[in-house]
């Protein structure tokens, strides 16, 4: 707190943030530092952050996180969920692996963007070993009713 205290006042427009002197006019750290490279991370499912959303996925999430499985759950179109731009993305980040593992896209709605990503891409698709999990299961519950996919590892 004195730190916080003294930085402010010797440096004014000046604060620290987790340790660290950042601009008023940047909103986090995040924005000034890099992001250390370091070596790819692999997991058997990864569910891609804010509802297959552009604003938090882009190509280096697929180069550095490795899925066997990713799973997009967006569905609203309004909101650009799922973003056809994050599907491409899939693509690129894989295209850099340099090796061709099996990865499986599980959508968990049938949308249109999916829909039409996955018609004018397939050749690529099947080009970097990823396929799309359709599914014509349906799962009941009270009142609700919703399309599902079982995986077992």
């Amino acid at each position: 707190e004195d730190e916080l205290s003294r930085s402010s006042h010797s440096n004014p427009g000046k604060s620290l943030v987790n340790g660290i002197k950042t601009n008023p006019a940047s909103s986090s750290p995040k924005s000034s530092l890099p992001v250390p490279m370091g070596p790819p991370v692999y997991v058997d499912l990864a569910y891609i952050p804010n509802h297959c959303s552009g604003k938090n996925t882009d190509p280096e999430f697929f180069k550095r996180v490795r899925a066997s499985y990713y799973v997009v759950s967006g569905n609203d179109a309004a909101n650009g969920e799922p973003s056809r731009a994050v599907l491409d993305a899939l693509l690129e980040g894989k295209s850099q692996w340099g090796e061709n593992l099996q990865v499986t896209l599980i959508p968990t709605h049938d949308t249109e963007v999916t829909r039409e990503w996955y018609q004018q891409t397939h050749e690529k698709q099947q080009e970097l070993n990823i396929m799309v999990l359709a599914s014509s299961s349906t799962v009941v519950m009270q009142d609700e009713s919703f399309p599902a996919c079982k995986i077992e590892f």
